[in-house]
């Protein structure tokens, strides 16, 4: 097997440069090293993501150029040096070793001189712009448009408290028939009661879900406490045919399934066929019957007009409301790249609005933490439907709420 840095490198390389995203490299990356290497190469990968733009501005003063592979190099070193545990010395001489070992030997000398600087002057680096938009930016590699609305929302130091705030953790719940109370008896590691969802139990230590009974056989699902208040927000659907248009990878599908205690009548769509496949096996694990579908539920289908006593329009978005669980999040995403999503997330509200019975509700969520994509989309949306009505809609918070940032509307049809 290739060494845990080596994987490491590579992996950075494919997301940073390549584009891929974090989850998916980590994942097929995690095959290539010893089982006991694969937590160390999650926590160097993800953090030298997050860091990468800081680094990058402080290398930028030792040194003016850097070919690819030492700049990686750099960013996933100098995230060993500043914000993991691992000794100078070691980090920097396996640097080292690791830039001989992939053919960069004349850049060996560059690099050991820039880390041995950085280790030096750690507690002197090069200040940041006084500016706050810019200083936040840079230290936490997000775009400026998003600093600058947090600041205006919430003020600089919530903006810069949500920015740097840690992982949530691993939030499970039971799947029906199997009960949060047998869940609690049958968990194999110590957990806290979430306080906003009764279902939701915190893990306090990790352990290998994929592999363990509860998951395998359907009793336990993954899912963070506040997407599943965004299944909550449909209110009570027993016996009631509910949409979730934009359902992949079916976590929620799979909530509201076990809220209704499986009386529910669900369909789920999803626009892309490997998606839709992923969420297929999720359904047939957890026991979960549903209506699935490819379709793209921004195409109005006539067929379908007034069918549904509750639609569920998780629509995609800019995902800055999971910073810190997916740190890729920060990558490739201007302020064009938003404004292209609200244009799709119009397009969804438009169609999807029209599958709700009267007298029906209507739940347009987001994971992320930007207005024009969460309560301007919704009031923009109202102006042109006045047989809607907005009975109620939430902003979660990392820092206030202790979940990811989702945002959810529930609209009423008239």
């Amino acid at each position: 097997m290739l060494s845990v840095r080596r994987v490491a490198l590579e992996t950075l390389v494919r997301i940073l440069e390549d584009g891929a995203y974090a989850n998916l490299a980590l994942k097929e990356a995690a095959s290539s090293v010893e089982p006991k290497d694969v937590p160390f190469l999650y926590a160097l990968v993800n953090e030298t993501i997050a860091r990468a733009s800081y680094l990058d501005y402080v290398f930028a003063h030792f040194c003016k150029r850097q070919k690819r592979a030492v700049r990686n190099l750099l960013r996933m070193a100098g995230t060993e040096l500043l914000y993991l545990d691992t000794p100078a010395h070691a980090a920097i001489d396996e640097a080292v070793k690791l830039c001989r070992s992939i053919g960069k030997r004349d850049s060996c000398g560059l690099l050991n001189a820039v880390l041995r600087r950085l280790d030096r002057e750690r507690v002197a680096l090069p200040p940041l712009p006084e500016d706050p938009v810019e200083r936040l930016s840079i230290r936490y590699g997000v775009p400026a448009f998003l600093v600058s609305e947090w600041i205006a929302a919430y003020g600089e130091s919530e903006a810069e408290a949500l920015l740097s705030h840690p992982p949530i953790g691993t939030v499970v719940r039971a799947q029906y028939p199997f009960s949060t109370e047998e869940l609690k008896a049958a968990l194999p590691a110590p957990f806290v009661p979430c306080s906003l969802d009764p279902n939701g139990l915190k893990l306090s230590v990790g352990f290998d879900l994929a592999r363990d009974p509860l998951f395998v056989s359907g009793k336990l699902a993954v899912q963070g406490e506040g997407a599943m208040l965004i299944c909550r927000a449909l209110g009570d659907v027993r016996g009631k045919r509910v949409l979730d248009a934009c359902a992949a990878p079916g976590g929620k599908t799979a909530y509201i399934a076990s809220l209704s205690e499986n009386t529910a009548l669900l369909s789920a769509w999803e626009l892309h066929p490997h998606r839709k496949e992923l969420m297929d096996k999720a359904f047939v694990r957890l026991g979960v019957h549903a209506e699935t579908a490819c379709r793209d539920a921004a195409i109005f289908d006539p067929a379908y007009e007034e069918t549904f006593d509750a639609v569920l329009l998780d629509v995609p978005c800019s995902g800055f409301g999971l910073l810190s669980e997916k740190p890729d999040v920060r990558l490739h995403k201007d302020e064009n790249a938003v404004n292209a999503l609200t244009e799709t997330q119009d397009a969804l509200l438009a169609a999807c609005c029209r599958y709700v019975k009267p007298g029906g509700v209507l739940v347009y969520a987001t994971c992320t933490i930007v207005k024009r994509e969460n309560g301007e989309r919704v009031r923009a949306f109202l102006s042109t439907h006045p047989d809607y009505t907005l009975e109620a809609e939430r902003q979660l918070l990392p820092t206030r709420d202790g979940t990811d940032g989702f945002y959810y509307a529930r609209l009423l049809r008239n």
